[in-house]
């Protein structure tokens, strides 16, 4: 009998419910759809793009201004279980955020195993100070500052709402609202995963940003959302998320978008009858957009 590496699963068990390589086998067919779709967008869309929030190359952000200034502003942090993945492949859903009135920044950051799933979370941080701070030159309000992301992307969510930001001087509650989609949340699955020899997580780094472990302070509502046909792993986190985060007083909303797996569910953002595009409108104060 294989034994048991992570809460019962073994090891194929742990890779199919916590790769979504491993899960959804014609992956890629999805993320070609998303790479056309984004490649319109920034072909179509007025945008400023790679503009710096640090140092490195990939510590930049594409733009994409709401055609009224003063409005609010989200941030999105793509996926790609920190190893891979670009923001010019994940700014699909901008054209229907923007028509409906917001001001998108897509955030891309550096990837392991060039630096470590810690200091992506702080280049996840940085960006949204940056973006707070600057802003206004772009039309936005930082007054109205929300934030999002996919999978990696939904993981440094968490860990943003986690983050004390009166340490930096900034208003405690400077993220008005934030979307968690389909995030990693508890790291210690992934120690025993094979995508893990060019993450390079030991246990001690796992701890030190699990989201589970870390929650998310009681500054600003927060959805959760998760594909319905997602591995039931995957699934269990973000449920655990929300229970815990909902303990501590975080006002959450739990959406399971129906049918969605890993893959499909950000490529239903561009989709106004999407709850979780819904939703993520709504909390912005923003009508649908036809």
């Amino acid at each position: 009998m294989e034994p048991t590496v992570y809460k019962g699963y073994t090891k194929d068990e742990l890779e199919l419910h916590f790769d979504p390589q491993h899960a959804v086998p014609n992956h890629q067919r999805w993320a070609e759809q998303r790479n056309e779709a984004s490649l319109r967008a920034r072909k179509s869309l007025k945008a400023f793009f790679n503009i710096p929030y640090g140092d490195s190359p990939r510590q930049v952000s594409d733009i994409f201004p709401a055609e009224k200034p003063g409005g609010p502003v989200l941030i999105y942090f793509h996926g790609g279980y920190w190893r891979s993945g670009s923001k010019d492949q994940n700014c699909h859903f901008a054209p229907l955020f923007v028509k409906a009135g917001a001001t998108l920044v897509v955030v891309e950051y550096d990837l392991c195993p060039k630096v470590a799933v810690a200091d992506i979370v702080r280049e996840a941080r940085a960006a949204i100070a940056w973006v707070y701070k600057n802003i206004s030159s772009y039309g936005g309000d930082p007054a109205q500052l929300y934030i999002s992301g996919l999978s990696a992307g939904g993981h440094l969510v968490a860990m943003a709402l986690a983050h004390d930001w009166e340490k930096e001087g900034l208003p405690r509650n400077l993220i008005k609202g934030a979307a968690a989609i389909s995030g990693v949340y508890d790291l210690d699955a992934v120690l025993h995963l094979d995508v893990n020899k060019e993450i390079r997580l030991t246990p001690e780094s796992a701890r030190e940003n699990s989201p589970l472990l870390h929650l998310p302070l009681p500054h600003a509502p927060l959805l959760i959302a998760v594909g319905g046909a997602e591995p039931s792993g995957w699934q269990e986190q973000s449920a655990q998320l929300f229970m815990l985060s909902k303990e501590r007083g975080v006002p959450c909303e739990y959406i399971e978008v129906p049918g969605a797996h890993h893959y499909s569910i950000g490529l239903l953002l561009p989709d106004a009858q999407c709850p979780l595009t819904r939703a993520m409108l709504q909390q912005m104060g923003l009508p649908a957009a036809a």
